[in-house]
């Protein structure tokens, strides 16, 4: 088969689908549905004697009429479409970009997709983009007209259309940005605190860096800082070590040899719990055990989306050779029987302190941490990475232990689970919404970064985002999500436009906030209005 081919084969499958959707959520449809069943509950228990046969028979046509009507307006509807009376998803969302133009700018385009949160490097619109790049060298000004411009977004449109019709979880991204850039800037006055020097590699980061990034459960992204400087994970890889434990072996299994309770002790201790177990897996000697519970370690690059992901062999030969606290935490691991048989516990050490050295960016580890926000799935690739068990043990023990000795007083005042490390991380969870990572060298005495935990303070001082503010009462604070946030747009749920855009079509010309709408727009100021859910000056 052909080029031309497969892509009309594509285009017919897509719209066929979409139309399908249509169909299935229409209140007709739902009706069909209904009755169906009903009638075939019917057959069953009928006593069938000439009566009830002749009752059966009634039944029966008007059903059938039903049925008809049913599937004659869906091909009446389907043949206005075809016949360009009705907006397509891709019409729409030109008329919405265009504001009344012949023409879209690329740059316009990517510029207003950039204000719903998403990155023209989204993995997600990697067909929308390429055929973009292709569709601009056959144009001179740099400019799409409605059939070039639905040529490029179709094969993206249902994401294009939560993004532009605000039905992403937080629906008013550029304000939120705004006031993320606003804490950030609050917390980057905040003086004190020092850089970890007990392993030599770590004291060479700068005291002045400070990044934070988080990308929301349906990809929306947003930096401000040093977001693009690699440092390592340390002990914020340790929830994630945990985790994919938990997906491989299972809840049970994991903790035949770790516990759950907060140890009350630094988190270097060697000490275990009355069951000769280490306390939890955010602990050393709990996440030197958890590190034993993995054979592959293919999770870091999924989990962050592919984004970047590396290593610090400089910080590995450090690690190792300041280690000997770790070593003799192992050794009474050892004694103490607390591995699985079998174990090679010099190995498992080694492969301890590579797991720490792992090198993220606060652009990649906000991926991680919104994979574990969207329940396992990463926001960025759509690909299940983790369990719904996995994700929620979790996020369970770094809210009670994750971090050090200050995992008390951060679940009563921020209430999110987060987990930080001694490089100056702090993996941030708002579950349901988003993930961030906020990273900044200097830690004050209990191993916790001093701007990342005022930034995380004044996050949910603004933000309704503590696991017990009530969402409906507190009116004190911002709700950046919408209502109904866990909801999310499917293809079957945007039928609502078509249902809405027979309206527009009745205009031939209409003017709506100055801006006119004749022929060339197709009429469809109200479709416009009802795919953005705002009138142009932002006004219902």
């Amino acid at each position: 088969m052909n080029e031309d081919a497969c892509k009309a084969a594509s285009s017919i499958l897509s719209q066929s689908y979409l139309s399908w959707k249509f169909f299935c959520c229409s209140p007709q449809t739902k009706t069909v549905r209904k009755l169906v069943p009903n009638f075939f509950f019917g057959l069953k228990h009928f006593k069938l004697n000439c009566v009830n046969w002749g009752k059966l028979f009634c039944l029966f046509v008007s059903r059938c009429g039903v049925i008809f009507l049913t599937c004659l307006f869906i091909f009446v509807s389907r043949r206005r479409r075809k016949a360009g009376i009705l907006p397509s998803l891709e019409d729409l969302l030109f008329y919405t970009i265009a504001e009344g133009q012949e023409k879209i700018p690329a740059h316009k385009f990517t510029t207003a997709l950039k204000a719903t949160g998403l990155r023209t490097g989204d993995p997600r619109l990697k067909e929308c983009m390429e055929m973009l790049k292709v569709t601009l060298k056959t144009t001179s000004d740099g400019a799409l007209d409605r059939h070039l411009f639905k040529k490029c977004v179709q094969s993206n449109i249902v994401l294009l259309t939560q993004a532009f019709r605000k039905k992403f979880v937080i629906p008013d991204f550029q304000s939120f940005c705004a006031h993320i850039d606003d804490l950030y800037e609050n917390a980057k006055n905040m003086s004190g605190g020092q850089v970890a020097d007990y392993i030599p590699q770590l004291a060479r980061f700068s005291p002045d860096l400070w990044g934070v990034a988080l990308c929301t459960v349906d990809g929306q992204r947003h930096t401000v800082g040093d977001t693009k400087v690699p440092f390592c994970l340390q002990s914020c890889v340790k929830p994630l070590k945990y985790a994919i434990a938990v997906h491989d072996h299972g809840t049970e299994y994991v903790h035949r040899f770790i516990g759950k309770e907060p140890s009350g002790l630094r988190f270097n201790k060697l000490f275990l719990n009355e069951d000769d177990k280490p306390h939890n897996p955010m602990v050393n000697a709990g996440a030197i055990v958890c590190t034993s519970l993995i054979k592959v370690m293919n999770f870091m690059n999924k989990l962050a989306g592919n984004e970047y992901v590396g290593f610090s062999n400089a910080t590995f030969q450090s690690e190792r050779e300041s280690g000997d606290r770790n070593f003799a935490i192992g050794y009474y691991l050892k004694e103490k029987k607390c591995f699985p048989e079998g174990t090679d516990m010099t190995a498992i050490l080694d492969f301890y302190f590579q797991l720490c050295s792992i090198e993220v960016t606060c652009e990649s580890a906000s991926v991680m941490a919104a994979t574990l926000a969207n329940g396992g799935f990463c926001p960025i690739t759509g690909e299940r990475v983790l369990s719904p068990e996995a994700v929620r043990n979790t996020l369970s023990l770094m809210h009670s232990c994750g971090m050090y000795d200050f995992s008390g007083q951060f679940a009563f005042h921020v209430g999110l689970p987060a987990k930080s490390g001694v490089a100056g991380g702090i993996l941030l969870v708002v579950p349901n919404v988003m993930g961030i990572m906020c990273w900044s060298p200097p830690l004050d005495k209990l191993g916790n970064s001093v701007r990342g935990i005022q930034f995380c303070t004044d996050l949910v001082s603004l933000c309704n985002f503590h696991n017990y503010d009530n969402l409906r009462h507190f009116a004190k604070k911002l709700d950046p999500r919408r209502e109904g946030g866990d909801q999310r747009v499917s293809p079957g749920m945007v039928q609502d436009m078509y249902e809405d855009s027979e309206t527009a079509v009745r205009y031939e010309v209409g003017v709506t906030d100055g801006f006119k709408v004749g022929r060339a727009g197709g009429g469809r100021a109200e479709a416009v209005k009802t795919f953005t859910g705002s009138s142009q000056n932002g006004q219902d």
